[in-house]
């Protein structure tokens, strides 16, 4: 068998493709579909049962995948072909121990899971052995550093936990005096607490963007090369987006820029997949902020505005198979929340919602609802993304989500 032919066997039989997904919320779950689409066997894990990958894929798996024992025993019992992260909350360590012994493939690699589950591994890749611009920052993992850290950088300025995401135990310092109640929350925002921080200069950018970056082999010659989404706006609330569009105006000169930044931190992080990188940009100048190295929660827009969505890209690069990162239409996403801390929700006003025929919903099926957790998205086509945005945020207005 030459290195450029693909073999997917038939599900559920010895001949099987099998692909574990380790974190099964939305991201996932269309993620799921995709590869469901190429007859690929799919095993979700989560630490909570029925999360929205599981409802779609042949297996499910409830565990916690931060624990490395639990985990290899998953591992050791479907024996799969790919492992693919959908979360930063894993037991890392493990993975680059498998990797190493060659019996599976972690998607895109090791180092990229491991690198990008803590902000302190990436930035120092990308500031210090990339030499990428980047905000100034400073780590601290005691109160007195933190304080000496951020009177360093000034004010105002960003506070993160290393080891954090969708914005939890983030917050903006705007002096001295919001100091000590900032570390106080990075402590409780932290995934696996281990107590360390960044602090980021505030940049003044217009806008910031996700270049959704995909690693794919070549169907004739096999080799990866690098292709690009159209740039995707967005804007976020507490360090969560809200609603993002496709296509982001933006310089030639940037747009460059912001290919060759992507170019750079997704080739050092290596393997095969999508990689959703996050750039802050003023005029020709840009930035780079973060990248994670799956589908990108922003790109949920691509399922209206492009040929191959994100998951499906994503699907197409972790097999092996050729992409097409072309945009058919300017479209734009707008986020449904729960609004409520409650199971059982239901949700109504959909006819509504979907009433322009340019409108589209996806409801993901979430066990549990929070106040500000992500229960659906709205997406909407338009002539501008001006126009597009609106559409897609009266779709979102009109769901209504019922306690029952």
């Amino acid at each position: 068998m030459n290195h450029m032919s693909v073999t997917i066997g038939t599900p559920l039989q010895s001949s099987a493709f099998k692909v574990l997904l380790l974190g099964s919320g939305e991201l996932g779950k269309e993620v799921v579909i995709s590869l469901q689409r190429l007859g690929v066997e799919v095993h979700a894990a989560d630490r909570y049962d029925h999360a929205p990958a599981m409802q779609v894929a042949h297996y499910q798996h409830t565990l916690n995948m931060a624990d490395p024992e639990e985990l290899k025993q998953l591992i050791a019992k479907v024996q799969p072909h790919l492992i693919v992260p959908e979360i930063e909350a894993i037991a890392t360590e493990l993975l680059v121990e498998i990797e190493a012994s060659q019996t599976t493939t972690i998607i895109p690699s090791a180092k990229a899971v491991n690198l990008t589950m803590n902000r302190e591994g990436i930035r120092r890749l990308a500031a210090e052995e990339l030499g990428l611009p980047t905000s100034a920052y400073r780590f601290a993992n005691t109160l007195e550093s933190f304080r000496a850290a951020c009177d360093d950088i000034g004010y105002p300025n960003f506070v993160k936990p290393v080891m954090s995401s969708s914005g939890k135990g983030q917050s903006r310092v705007k002096s001295f005096a919001e100091v000590d109640a900032a570390w106080e929350y990075a402590q409780t925002g932290g995934r696996v607490n281990q107590g360390t921080v960044i602090v980021e200069s505030q940049i003044d950018f217009d806008f910031e963007i996700t270049l959704l970056t995909v690693r794919a082999k070549n169907a004739e010659t096999g080799e990866i090369e690098t292709q690009y989404c159209d740039p995707i706006g967005h804007r976020q609330d507490s360090g969560d987006y809200v609603e993002s569009w496709q296509p982001q105006a933006m310089t030639a000169v940037a747009l460059e820029e912001a290919k060759r930044i992507s170019h750079k931190v997704t080739t050092a992080l290596g393997g095969c997949g999508i990689f959703g990188v996050e750039l802050f940009v003023k005029g020709d100048k840009v930035w780079f902020s973060e990248v994670s190295p799956r589908p990108h929660d922003t790109g949920l827009v691509t399922l209206a505005s492009q040929y191959q969505s994100e998951f499906e890209l994503h699907a197409r690069a972790i097999l092996g198979l050729p992409v097409n990162t072309t945009r058919h239409s300017v479209a734009a996403s707008a986020v449904i929340y729960a609004g409520v801390d409650d199971t059982n929700l239901s949700f109504s006003g959909l006819n509504l919602a979907l009433a322009n025929p340019n409108t589209d919903l996806r409801l993901f099926g979430k066990p549990e609802g929070f106040k500000r957790r992500r229960m659906g998205v709205a997406t909407a086509r338009a002539e501008t993304t001006d126009q597009a945005r609106e559409l897609a945020q009266h779709a979102a207005d009109q769901v209504i989500v019922n306690q029952n």
